[in-house]
């Protein structure tokens, strides 16, 4: 079909990569096909209310290496939950879809390009079912979408994860010391499990297997007893022990969005530790620094080729899909079957069994080294 106007949005939380899906876009929407390119702003929020700029190839020419994204984003603007404040404290819950159509209509856009996790990608799917073509396009920098090997924005995360390894390792060595990095990952571990791995962490602990807090002092004092009297542990935010919860900020309630902030399992694992053991345990939380700043060159090269073949898509009227990596490929999956999906950490998962034969402690047996 014939690319006159397309629109793009970026959903969700801001990850390493987006503004080179943006470039990629605009850059095959316009240089490919001549089409005219609007960016909307804050997400499906734009969409409701009218927030657009056009992004030509001079406007997006120098964002490659930016982290962020020049749309701006947000988690809190489901057209078909909007979440309003009242000044009692209340939340009323209104379905503003119709306005997000309306606003697709009077652009008149050809297709609607939303990039996004499971959250994002969920609400595309059905914007497409009333009558939005949508083409997905997957980011998270958890790594928890289904259907797609590697989402762009992880690479990142996992890089910064591990150079705080790297730093917490001199130090805690120095002082021999128990020290503890907190990293992303709601109710999937992936940055976890990858950025122990590849940063030398004693002891990952993550969402999918609750930890014995047994196993972790075991294992920290068997290092000790074996001459090694510091340790490294990486914990995902919404990781949890055996028989508790996973640990809620306060300040969550009431959230806009509907979604607990979750946070402080870092601080909550540390006073465990402490109560086990007699040595030093410091943590340390790595929170936003883990979705800003420069992506790395794999998302750049991953978000431009998912965002090229997400032009080649809507060019062909394959609407209702999103782009995916089937590595070495892109290929199209379609949005009904993975839409609110979350791709969790198989307990049968390599990666775990590697982790577990080079020694290292998952919270949980077998305890098999020093």
């Amino acid at each position: 079909m014939k690319l006159r106007n397309v629109g793009i949005l970026t959903g969700g939380g801001d990850c390493p990569g987006l503004n080179a899906v943006i470039r990629a876009v605009t850059r095959a929407a316009i240089i490919e096909h001549g089409a005219k390119v609007i960016g909307i702003e804050g997400g499906f929020e734009g969409l409701i209310f009218r927030r657009t700029q056009e992004l030509t190839v001079r406007s997006t020419r120098d964002i490659l290496s930016l982290g962020g994204t020049i749309l701006g984003t947000t988690n809190k603007g489901n057209p078909f939950e909007w979440r309003e404040q009242n000044e009692d404290g209340s939340v009323t819950v209104h379905d503003l879809s119709f306005r997000a159509v309306e606003t697709f209509r009077e652009l008149q856009l050809d297709c609607l390009f939303v990039v996004g996790g499971e959250g994002t990608l969920e609400i595309g799917y059905k914007l497409q079912q009333k009558g939005i073509p949508v083409i997905g396009i997957p980011k998270t920098i958890d790594n928890d979408l289904d259907k797609t090997d590697y989402t762009f924005g992880f690479q990142t995360a996992v890089q910064v994860a591990c150079d705080a390894l790297d730093r917490l390792a001199t130090t805690g060595r120095s002082h021999h010391r128990v020290m503890i990095l907190e990293v992303m990952g709601r109710t999937a571990g992936w940055i976890a499990l990858e950025s122990g791995l590849a940063g030398g962490a004693h002891i990952i602990l993550i969402p999918e297997i609750p930890y014995d807090i047994e196993s972790v002092v075991n294992k920290i004092s068997l290092r000790t007893t074996g001459g090694s009297p510091y340790s490294i542990i990486v914990v995902a935010e919404g990781a949890k022990a055996i028989g508790g919860d996973v640990i809620v900020q306060e300040a969550a309630t009431n959230r806009l969005q509907g979604v607990p902030q979750l946070g402080g399992i870092g601080y909550h694992l540390a006073n465990q530790i402490k109560n086990h053991i007699d040595l030093e345990v410091r943590c340390t939380v790595l929170g936003h620094i883990q979705r800003g700043g420069t992506p790395t060159a794999f998302d750049r090269v991953l978000g431009t080729r998912l965002g090229s073949h997400a032009v080649q898509a809507a060019a062909e009227g394959r609407f209702g899909t999103m782009v995916s990596l089937r590595t070495p490929d892109i290929v199209l999956v379609p949005l009904k079957e993975l839409a609110g999906v979350v791709r969790h950490v198989p307990l049968d998962s390599q990666l775990i069994k590697c982790a577990e034969s080079i020694g290292i402690n998952m919270g949980r047996e077998p305890e098999n080294c020093r």
